[in-house]
């Protein structure tokens, strides 16, 4: 069997998958100053009256890493950053430990001015002194030798508990984008470390001693161990826990919005067939834009729970949520209070909402329930407007999914699958007003109260690895993946696509992947010829490959089963 769980931002919500589907699944309030013990309650609950030595593995999607972004309570830490030719390193300044040390290589990864150690023990002993135990290192062109960055761990090792490297993040080049990278990893690092720790440590004490893998945002899974060294590889997860309990349903033959209608926020996505279009430059979140690989996702701060206001004489829905609904006894009225009034949610006490409702109604000289439903429509044509402009973004720019780039493919969806607690209700409105923009049939998609936790057990292991050869200088790195060799000045692409291909098999099996279902693909390759007067002196050739993400072999999405020896 195997556990799913995602920790959202309203609700956790759980599922244990077996052969024959889902055999029990809970959706608990997520408490986010105590989510450890949220985590912990729907486990329990999950598990209760069950034979823990039948689960063969846990899979985890949490909020942690994304509210300590959001919300601005990232620790301090320090980040070290040597530049380059090009843009002053103090144009990405982030955080208030930033330093731009000395020292510099050219775009080939050769030195063009040393590090000043003397510099970077002093800067070194200052963190100490101000009780800053992470850091990270960053240096311009450091995908084509680390030397510098792993240098500068040396000296700062005596001062400083946790280094973090910009080179081990991704073969990318963006330095503006590695130095956000690596100030994200080094900020989220002891609360992701202490969280998933603990959780470990229940478990084991529980008696479930399995593995437990955690949702990345690109869609794929990694191992609680390798997520140590990438914690930051758990920003926006939830979102792909959306992406991912949609696809197990999804029309291959269609392109799908998948809307996932929460008490804060609605994510939304799209699919095209069974691929979901994937964001290739990294993740933007806020501020920060950053290499860390994900599944194109936007949120707009309208749910279940969002705030209904009055302003100016229109309705307005969120972005904020100040608690429950008012049929649950919150403070003000929401989108749920109107499906209450609508009759349209079994729970809850539909009196107080309608209290609230017609305070509202009053203002515009409405009935509490013609209030009700021009709520519920604007909370849904708001949710429409947000996936047209999304849209509209991905069509003007290459369309890339996880698997291939499209060049002036024109996304329109076919239909709109619907998940999260009011997708049943939001589905049947969204039927009826969305005609403009012929997205086709809105659909609730299986089990949809709990999809995205659905999504997180059906996720397999994935991970990457970018190789860079330059034959010239007979050297070729997988920056990353600590892979520094000598090279013959006569490779080839061929000899380049090979090493990938073992590298990046050797990771996903180190991170968890079953080795009998890997299906490893290549996404970028690439060779030019250098040129040195007047005369060809090597070739500088990038091969990227991955393990492709998806849902984990065996299971049939027709039928909800899974057809596997090893559960």
């Amino acid at each position: 069997m195997i556990i799913g769980l995602d920790a959202g931002g309203t609700h956790t919500d759980a599922v244990l998958l077996g052969a024959e589907g889902i055999l029990h699944k809970v959706k608990v309030p997520t408490d986010s100053e105590h989510l450890f013990d949220t985590v912990m309650a729907a486990l329990d609950t999950l598990m209760a009256d069950r034979d823990k030595a039948e689960v063969a593995r846990i899979v985890l999607s949490t909020t942690l890493a994304t509210n300590m972004v959001v919300q601005n309570r990232l620790p301090e830490v320090g980040v070290l950053v040597a530049g380059g030719p090009g843009l002053n390193p103090e144009c990405f300044r982030v955080g208030e430990e930033y330093h731009v040390v000395s020292g510099a290589l050219d775009h080939r990864g050769r030195e063009i001015e040393p590090l000043d150690e003397l510099e970077l023990a002093s800067i070194g002993r200052e963190l100490q002194a101000k009780n800053i135990r992470c850091a990270g290192v960053v240096s311009k062109f450091s995908v084509r030798n680390p030397a510098h960055e792993l240098r500068m761990v040396e000296i700062l090792t005596p001062y400083v508990e946790t280094i973090f490297m910009g080179h081990t993040f991704s073969g990318a080049l963006s330095f503006p984008r590695r130095i956000n990278t690596t100030y994200l990893n080094a900020a989220v690092y002891p609360i992701h470390k202490n969280f998933f720790e603990a959780v470990n440590r229940s478990l084991k004490a529980q008696g479930l001693s399995v593995p437990i893998r955690i949702l990345k945002p690109d869609g794929g899974t990694m191992d609680i161990k390798s997520s140590q060294g990438y914690p930051a590889q758990t920003i926006l997860s939830g979102p792909s826990a959306s992406v991912m309990g949609a696809l197990a349903s999804a029309d291959s033959e269609k392109t799908s919005l998948v809307l996932d209608v929460g008490g804060t926020t609605t994510d939304m996505a799209i699919l095209l067939g069974n691929s979901p279009i994937i964001a290739p430059h990294g993740i933007e979140l806020g501020q920060h834009k950053t290499l860390i690989r994900a599944l194109h996702t936007e949120s707009i701060g309208v749910g279940g729970d969002s705030v209904v206001r009055i302003a100016e004489g229109e309705i307005v829905i969120g972005p904020d949520r100040q608690g429950v609904a008012m049929a649950f006894g919150g403070p003000v009225v929401t989108t749920t209070d109107a499906l209450a009034v609508l009759g349209q949610l079994d729970a809850g006490d539909k009196d107080l909402a309608k209290a609230g409702v017609a305070g509202l109604a009053e203002q515009l000289g409405l009935t509490t329930h013609e209030m009700a439903g021009k709520i519920f429509d604007t909370a849904c044509r708001r949710i429409l407007l947000a996936a047209a402009e999304m849209i509209e973004t991905i069509n003007s720019r290459p369309v890339y999914t996880v698997h291939e780039m499209y060049e002036g493919l024109k996304v329109q969806p076919d239909q709109i699958l619907v998940l999260g607690g009011p997708a049943k209700q939001f589905a049947a409105r969204l039927d009826v007003i969305e005609t403009e923009l012929e997205y086709g049939a809105a659909i609730p998609v299986p089990v949809w109260q709990v999809a995205n936790a659905k999504g997180c057990a059906l996720a397999r292991t994935t991970c990457e690895v970018t190789v860079y050869a330059d034959t010239a200088r007979r050297v070729l790195t997988a920056q990353g993946e600590e892979f520094q060799h000598s090279l013959s000045a006569t490779a080839t692409l061929e000899d380049v696509l090979e090493i990938a291909t073992d590298l990046v098999k050797v990771k996903a099996i180190r991170q968890g992947a079953n080795p009998e279902y890997l299906q490893i693909e290549i996404t970028e390759q690439s060779e030019f010829n250098m040129v040195r007067g007047f005369h060809t002196t090597g070739k500088n050739i990038r091969v990227r490959a991955q393990v492709k993400p998806g849902l984990i072999h065996g299971y049939d999405c027709e039928t909800g089963q899974l057809n596997r020896p090893d559960l």
